[in-house]
């Protein structure tokens, strides 16, 4: 089809200008339908790095920004997330979805390839589409250089100046046993360590450079970390370094000695996890974007969020063993025994003794785990968000990041998109406001009679005191502004739709080359179809007496080089949540495209 001009309210990184698909009549073009705060999403912003370098003088990469939550709607919101992940292609914002909607997209992220004449000839929804997207791409390029219709040269690309400071976009921090401040600095690439009082800087772990070398302080590199933890001295001795940093786009974990500053990968092979093994020696293993990381003397080990499969993992610094902790990598949320639990890209971790709290990022939840079973403090599903406080039940946060046990027993949550910090009373079941007009909240660490919080996007920690009261916010009910699938009740035939990029087949060797698996929230919505199994296609029978709900869907297909010797074979999968609407006119078949022309 002819692909649908751009529409949206603010561009980015084009120096102001606006850019439109008919000024680019003659490139190839690779829309990202994306949104800041999905995993997903920044997975596959990594991924094209790659294309953009090779394909330059031939391709022009639009990101096409489409918040799933209120609050990445907003320009000033967009411009940090544009700077903080290194954004070097063209942004428009879509805050209401309208080139969503006409691209009839369906999840984040989702990748579109235009090609020079103006038309649409690749979708692909998920990650993993690196090589598929290379192949099209230079399918494409020797098509229209021969027939004359390839334009080379010039980008609607403009750079955006940035300015070297102490801290940029830090994530989270730890205090060590003398008083002094570590601090996750993303945005630099590196581990700030400040004096007490958290302004001084004394060194820096890191040559501030994106990369993943191991070796001295200031050789070392890593690629936007953000957990930290120390480990008790006795592991410590054990492991032969102090600090464990969660180097999450390195998908790795790395061990710094902090008294050589020495600096070395203790878990990850530097590959992210697709599929298969999760557990065994940890350098061996596939990580998938770690986030935080704690030590939690329970568990035996460091717990790590693994925001990228929405898994938790247990590393063994003593062993350099590696497990599958809790979740099954499905998106959502459902709590009961550790490994059947759902959760969504789980981005903070604090410790309370027996209990592990968890902040669940794109369920808006504040969540626990204990005894081996998981339970939710706050939040209800993956659509529903807010700034509204009183009885936990109803209380609503917006993508949290952060949170911490206070000296009395309670917990501040660092309600990341909400910019405040909020403080739920387990005791009472009752949830306040501690501060509000924060930017971009996403770790807390108390340190005395102090809340030290990292306040990211303003590049800075931040002193609260822990005497203030809390306040009471009455704020609306907010859900996603994704238009819900509208679908008829009984039956539906579902399908998911995978081509293998050109060049390549799908990979049958040693069975069958695909798996889908779907669940609903709530369970109860589906009374068929629910379960995993190999075929891309099944009927579901909705539920009687159910208005709306959410399809989970996880679909994953392998494929392999067509014709070499020696194939390589790849694992292409996406997670979906899609809101469904049952109208009694609706239609009874459902499609989504993992991959496809």
């Amino acid at each position: 089809m002819r692909a649908p001009e751009l529409a949206g309210d603010v561009w980015l990184n084009t120096g102001g200008e606006t850019v439109t698909l008919a000024q680019l009549r003659g490139k190839i073009v690779l829309l990202d339908f994306w949104t800041s705060g999905c995993i997903n999403c920044l997975h596959v912003l990594d991924e094209l790095r790659p294309l953009e370098e090779e394909f330059a003088d031939v391709l022009v990469t639009i990101g096409v920004h489409s918040p799933k939550f209120l609050h990445e709607g907003e320009a000033a919101a967009i411009e940090a997330a544009v700077r903080r992940y290194e954004v070097h292609h063209p942004v428009l914002n879509d805050p209401d979805m309208t080139t969503w909607s006409q691209y009839a997209v369906k999840a984040w992220p989702t990748l579109v390839v235009v090609d020079p004449q103006g038309y649409v000839v690749h979708t692909a929804a998920g990650e993993g589409h690196a090589e598929a997207l290379r192949r099209v791409i230079a399918e494409l390029v020797e098509t229209h250089d021969a027939k004359g219709t390839l334009r080379r040269g010039g980008n609607p690309y403009v750079p955006v100046e940035e300015q070297p400071a102490d801290l940029r976009f830090p994530s989270k921090a730890v205090v060590t046993a003398e008083g002094r401040i570590l601090v996750a600095d993303t945005g630099n690439h590196s581990i700030a360590e400040f004096a007490s009082d958290g302004e001084t800087l004394i060194r820096r772990f890191g040559s501030g450079a994106r990369g993943r070398a191991d070796g001295a302080f200031d050789v070392a590199s890593f690629a936007e970390p953000s957990g930290l933890t120390l480990l008790p001295a006795e592991v410590a001795d054990q492991a032969g370094y102090h600090l464990l940093v969660a180097d999450t786009a390195n998908h790795l974990l790395r061990g710094v000695d902090l008294v050589t500053g020495e600096v070395t990968t203790v878990a990850g092979t530097g590959s992210q996890w697709r599929d298969g093994d999760t557990d065994g020696d940890a350098r061996s293993i596939d990580l998938t974007s770690p986030w935080d990381v704690i030590w939690w003397e329970p568990a035996g080990g460091a717990v790590v969020a693994m925001a990228g499969n929405h898994t938790l993992g247990l590393f063994d610094p003593r062993t350099g063993r590696i497990s599958r902790f809790a979740g099954t990598t499905v998106e959502g949320l459902r709590d009961g025994a550790a490994a059947e639990a759902f959760f969504a890209q789980t981005s903070g971790l604090a410790v309370q003794g027996d209990r592990l709290w968890l902040a669940d990022a794109e369920t808006s939840a504040l969540r626990y785990l204990e005894d081996g079973a998981v339970h939710t403090a706050i939040g209800t599903d993956l659509f529903s968000f807010g700034h509204r406080d009183g009885d936990a039940a109803d209380a609503l946060l917006q993508h949290p990041l952060g949170v911490a046990v206070l000296a009395d027993g309670t917990i501040a949550i660092a309600d990341t998109y909400n910019g405040a910090v909020r403080h739920y009373e387990p005791a009472s079941g009752t949830v306040s406001t501690l501060a509000t007009d924060l930017a971009e909240p996403s770790g807390l660490l108390v340190t005395g009679d102090a809340l030290l919080v990292v306040e990211s996007a303003a590049h800075r920690l931040t002193a609260l005191p822990l005497t203030a009261d809390g306040q009471q916010v009455a704020g609306d009910a907010l859900a996603v502004r994704r238009p819900p699938t509208e679908l008829a009740a009984g039956t539906v035939e579902f399908s998911v739709v995978f081509t293998p990029p050109p060049g390549e087949k799908l990979d049958d060797r040693f069975g069958p080359s695909t798996r889908l698996q779907v669940t609903a929230a709530p369970p109860e919505l589906l009374a068929e179809g629910e379960g995993t199994g190999t075929e891309l296609t099944r009927t579901l029978k909705i539920a009687e007496g159910h208005s709306e709900g959410v399809l989970q869907v996880v679909a994953q297909a392998a494929s392999c080089d067509s014709d070499a010797e020696h194939p390589v074979c790849r694992v292409t999968r996406q997670d979906w949540g899609v809101p469904i609407r049952i109208t009694p006119d609706g239609p009874d078949r459902l499609q989504l495209i993992l991959a496809g022309a």
